[in-house]
């Protein structure tokens, strides 16, 4: 069990278990309330707890104002986002037919008080709903959602890409959809070949939009590698390019962050055994000047499986601070900051994309009570005064961060 802290460029500030009930997904937004506060969202690993929001406007005093519950606990939330007063929350179930499946939306101009606007049904026989949203324009959430009519061939990929509409925010519609094609049942195409070690499934997991690009989705799609569509005609998205790498590593595509003005893309795999069993899950750094043959140039150095393997939990790659174009969001096209379970959260200098460096990191102590018996920080968000917020994914709450790089 690992019981001090290790950081070099990041000075904790605070830390705050979240009322006991730490375990947080890879939901994160702040959120510029109308009365001057930032309240930071959370979205939980399981149940019964929903969502928290936690006042940041002091970020040496992070105090929690809400806290809601799960419908049942056979259910999740992991996933949230936010465009203006509107909150996306997303749900999904544990087995598939359960409900409710999908997403809600809350009008949280007051946040103390979310008010209920909506609910998008995504469940169904071969549906757990919604694992994870992107929702930064007000008009459309992109998901990696199950569908009642989508019955993948094998049940481990079963959710794919879908475009939904909420202009009306009170009548969601559902306007697009991709999948890989092989995975539905009843496509011409052939089944893709299983990962013979590692098989995670062919799944949609983090499908970004930028305003910048809105013609473009960037894809993480798990044991599919990671996917490039062309969205401009939402209906019907197409291929643009994918690169996949497993084998030989060992799959699970998590998130690809485009570094539109540089031509490159970030790209992160999440490590999902303990005790390194599948190492290595990367940071990698992939050429996309020409977006039809991405080319992979470099991954960002991380500490010695052998060092952290043995300390508790997971230790590897999984989500990165994704460049929200948002008000109260930090961006950088330099610098990259990811987690990395029990080897905490690291940041690394892309300047020279063929030579990353990292130039910092904080990895807490084992949080009291975790079955890990090593911090296992879940995700990542970094606001526009530099400050970073990290999660544990098991009892540990939030951890607020000054970065100084």
């Amino acid at each position: 069990m690992t019981t001090v802290d290790s950081s070099r460029n990041m000075t904790l500030l605070a830390q705050n278990d979240l009322g006991g009930f730490g375990n947080v997904g890879e939901g994160m937004v702040v959120q510029l309330a109308r009365d001057g506060r930032r309240i930071l969202w959370l979205a939980h690993e399981s149940a019964p707890t929903n969502i928290t929001a936690v006042d940041v406007t002091d970020p040496r005093r992070p105090s929690v104002i809400l806290q809601t519950k799960l419908p049942h606990g056979d259910m999740r939330s992991n996933s949230l986002d936010l465009a203006g007063d509107l909150l996306v929350v997303a749900y999904q179930t544990k087995t598939v037919g359960l409900q409710p499946a999908g997403f809600e939306i809350f009008d949280v101009a007051d946040p103390a008080a979310p008010r209920p606007v909506a609910f998008f049904d995504a469940s169904g026989p071969h549906s757990r709903g919604v694992h994870h949203l992107w929702f930064v324009d007000g008009a459309y959430v992109h998901m990696a959602s199950g569908a009642p009519d989508f019955k993948a061939r094998n049940p481990k990929d079963d959710q794919c890409y879908r475009i939904v509409d909420v202009r009306q925010p009170s009548r969601p519609v559902e306007v697009g959809r991709w999948w890989l094609p092989g995975t539905r049942d009843g496509d011409p195409e052939p089944p893709p070949a299983r990962h013979t070690a590692f098989d995670s499934g062919f799944r949609a997991h983090n499908t970004n939009v930028y305003p910048r690009r809105p013609d473009r989705a960037w894809v993480g799609y798990l044991d599919g590698g990671a996917v490039i569509l062309d969205i401009a005609d939402l209906a019907h998205p197409r291929l643009v390019s994918r690169w996949d790498y497993h084998p030989p590593f060992p799959g699970f595509t998590h998130t690809v962050l485009p570094l539109l003005s540089r031509g490159l893309m970030i790209v992160s795999d999440e490590a999902v055994r303990d005790g390194g069993e599948d190492w290595p899950k990367l940071v990698w750094i992939v050429d996309v000047r020409d977006e039809t043959n991405p080319v992979p140039i470099a991954t960002c150095p991380c500490p010695p499986v052998e060092e952290f393997r043995g300390r508790g939990g997971r230790y590897g790659a999984h989500n990165l601070h994704e460049n929200r174009p948002a008000p109260g969001a930090w961006s950088s096209e330099t610098i990259v900051v990811g987690t990395f379970f029990n080897g905490g959260v690291r940041a690394y200098d892309v300047s020279d994309p063929f030579r990353p460096t990292e130039v910092a990191y904080h990895v807490p102590a084992a949080p009291r009570g975790s079955r890990a018996g090593a911090i296992q920080i879940n995700d990542v968000f970094v606001d526009d005064r530099g400050i970073v917020f990290a999660v544990d994914r098991q009892v540990g709450g939030l951890y607020v961060l000054e970065m100084t790089v």
